[in-house]
């Protein structure tokens, strides 16, 4: 077995180590998720922390590590009677990104269910980290479908396997670990109110602390027992400041001011529901025990706060997480209990220099430019348009608003998500067939359908079905997969009015937002002046997607071909990577084609290999006036895809524009 890197090792990330130590101290703080870049040993900390855990007494034999003093009666390895039990280390259980339901819940032989009417259960990993940590390295990418049953154990403490009306329950607490890199994608706002706890890590900048890293990492890895052997101490000490904090925590007072200045806080920061306050109590709590008190003060709601509101004050996923430190410390300030010796005719204890602090706040418009010097050029198709030859700098986006669907047309067999058609582990029974390697999903009635010709032959004597493993049949399921969404946009001087591009970017942005919802993958290419770039490759980030777009300048011609051609090859390459997730194209311009050799030719001829290629596509027409020339609609038709106004893309109005693209590409 090899030998973990030591907790108290790990250089600097304070954050990340005091948040680890106070769920050791209350596993009631609900867990912890570690949001940063690679290499933040977010992972090394979360492993090197089950070594620092007390010993857990459990009921010798039982595979979900009842406990002996309270044994679970639902047990499926029970019941147990009260009594001594045995002592082993916590255990520290790691999720795989890519597990299956059996291996998470645990598996149920439906054979001898069926037969025999025998719960024969193996348990899971939930199973496995009853009592103990559930660590999730890279919980972004959970499948959808996990993050369920995650939140269901999480909420009910316990597991519940149902096969066909044969259902086994055990108990399942956990301690929820997970780290994340937020460049692949955001977690699912569900998921991430579980977390108790949250903390930033990146990389020191300060050169001594960077070499100090390396020196011990270096030295681990020559020879990690000798390298443990010399922080054995200091592992010992934790441990038994952790031993004694647990014992302490039961005696800490939290009393009605500190509650109070934790309400204040909470509402302040208008986070969703209680749990923000439960967790804040909890956790300063913990902080009080650690520090050896029985009293919480006002520091330990402090970092409380700091620890647990930053995930949950976040609206939507393009909000930057933290918070406001000058803003916590007004309102803990105000909230805070008047000294007890203060006389009514002594002073304001907020002091005079408590005046309005607005901090941070910026005007909500921009230096408009006067467009002087700017001259129309002729398009190729004889229309007059800014010709935009400096570029401009960014507009800021227009609000986001509320879309409908857009999907792909037909049925896929990509990643599990909220957008097209799929067939998927889960989701609505539409036929059955012989399963291809483990049973995941019994179709009951057509398993019966293939036994019952041959009872007479198999002797069946009682009233129990003689069932073969080659009567199983597996339930083909339908539901909805998560596509890639390619964004093209246009950012050529025909689409640089100020007003104009801010509505465009709002409606992006808020296509964006709605991919974020359905779990797909987006990338972003634009065009303008004398080419195209790849701005953002396909990602699961739509939040790194969303700052691309708002730092987009604009300007130039409009090379629409080149635009086109280098989505083409986008996709391409995409595909290689993964060929089951289909793609949605969405080109976003008003539909002109001035730059490059004969820009309206080669724009057509680039639209109509996406046509032949049978990729989807819809077409945000930008194009605005009293007169309009109509090119995005021609462009959409060569695309094989729709077209829809800007004032069209909102929920209200968009109604039919999935049947269209259906239409199209039928």
């Amino acid at each position: 077995m090899s030998t973990p890197f030591p907790f108290t090792a790990v250089v600097g990330q304070d954050d990340l180590r005091l948040a680890l130590l106070l769920n050791a101290v209350s596993p009631a703080v609900g867990g912890v998720l570690v949001r940063g870049e690679k290499g933040t040993a977010k992972s090394t900390a979360v492993r090197a922390l089950s070594a620092l855990l007390p010993q857990v007494p459990v009921v010798p034999g039982c595979r979900f590590s009842c406990d002996p003093a309270a044994p679970d009666p639902a047990c499926p390895d029970g019941p147990h009677e009260p009594g001594a039990g045995a002592a082993r280390p916590a255990r520290m259980v790691e999720l795989p990104v890519g597990a299956s339901e059996d291996r998470l819940v645990g598996a149920l032989d439906i054979e001898r269910a069926l037969a025999e009417g025998v719960k024969a259960f193996e348990p899971g990993l939930l199973a496995d980290a009853h009592r103990g940590i559930l660590y999730v390295d890279e919980v972004n990418l959970l499948h959808d479908h996990l993050v369920d049953l995650l939140l269901d154990a999480a909420a009910m403490g316990a597991s519940y396997v149902e096969r066909e009306g044969v259902s086994v329950r055990h108990a399942a607490r956990f301690l929820l670990v997970g780290t994340m890199n937020p460049e692949e994608g955001e977690l699912r706002p569900q998921l991430l109110d579980r977390f108790g706890l949250t903390v930033e890590v990146a990389a020191s900048r300060e050169p001594d602390q960077r070499v100090e890293v390396v020196k011990r990492r270096l030295a681990h890895d020559a020879d990690p027992a000798a390298f443990a052997g010399r922080w054995a101490a200091e592992e010992s000490a934790v441990r038994a400041r952790i031993a004694a904090a647990r014992e302490l925590l039961p005696s800490v007072l939290l009393g009605d001011g500190a509650l109070r200045q934790i309400a204040a806080t909470c509402a302040a920061f208008e986070v969703d529901g209680m749990r923000a306050d439960i967790v804040m109590a909890r956790t300063a709590t913990a902080l009080a025990a650690w520090a050896g008190r029985t009293e919480v003060l006002a520091e330990d709601v402090r970092q409380a706060a700091l620890l647990a509101l930053p995930h949950r004050r976040r609206r939507n996923p393009f909000d930057a997480p933290g918070l406001d430190e000058d803003k916590l410390d007004e309102t803990l300030e105000e909230f805070a209990e008047p000294p007890a010796h203060q006389d009514d005719d002594d002073p304001d204890p907020d002091g005079p220099g408590g005046g309005p602090g607005g901090g941070g706040g910026q005007p909500d418009g921009e230096p408009q430019g006067d467009g002087a010097g700017a001259r129309p050029e002729e398009s190729a198709e004889g229309a007059p348009v800014p010709s935009g030859a400096g570029e401009q700098s960014a507009v800021r986006a227009a609000e986001p608003f509320r879309t409908k669907v857009l999907s792909v047309p037909g049925i896929g067999e990509g990643t599990a998500g909220r957008r097209s058609r799929a067939r998927t582990e889960h989701g609505r029974t539409t036929g059955a067939r012989r399963p291809r390697g483990a049973l995941t999903a019994l179709h009951l009635a057509a398993t019966v359908q293939a036994a019952a010709p041959h009872q007479r032959a198999r002797g069946r004597s009682g009233r129990g079905l003689v069932v073969r493993r080659d009567d199983l049949r597996q339930a083909t399921r339908e539901g909805r997969e998560g596509n890639l969404v390619l964004f093209v946009v246009d950012a050529s001087g025909s689409m640089a009015a100020r007003q104009r591009m801010g509505a465009v970017k709002g409606a992006v942005l808020s296509l964006l937002l709605d991919a974020y919802q359905r779990r797909d993958k987006v990338g972003l290419v634009t065009f303008r002046g004398t080419g195209a770039d790849v701005a953002l490759p396909p990602t699961s980030s739509v939040d790194a997607a969303a700052a691309r777009l708002e730092s987009l300048p604009t300007g130039g011609r409009t090379p629409l071909a080149a635009g086109l051609l280098k989505a083409r090859d986008v996709l391409r390459v995409e595909r290689l990577r993964d060929p089951a997730r289909r793609a949605l194209l969405v080109v976003v311009t008003d539909g002109r084609a001035t730059g490059g050799p004969e820009p309206v030719a080669n724009a057509g001829r680039a639209a109509r290999l996406f046509g032949a290629d049978g990729v989807a596509s819809v077409v945000v027409d930008c194009e605005s006036g009293p007169v309009r020339l109509g090119l995005a609609g021609q462009l959409a038709a060569e695309l094989g895809g729709t077209a829809v106004t800007l004032e069209a893309l909102r929920a209200d109005a968009i109604a039919g524009l999935v049947k269209d693209v259906r239409r199209r590409a039928a």
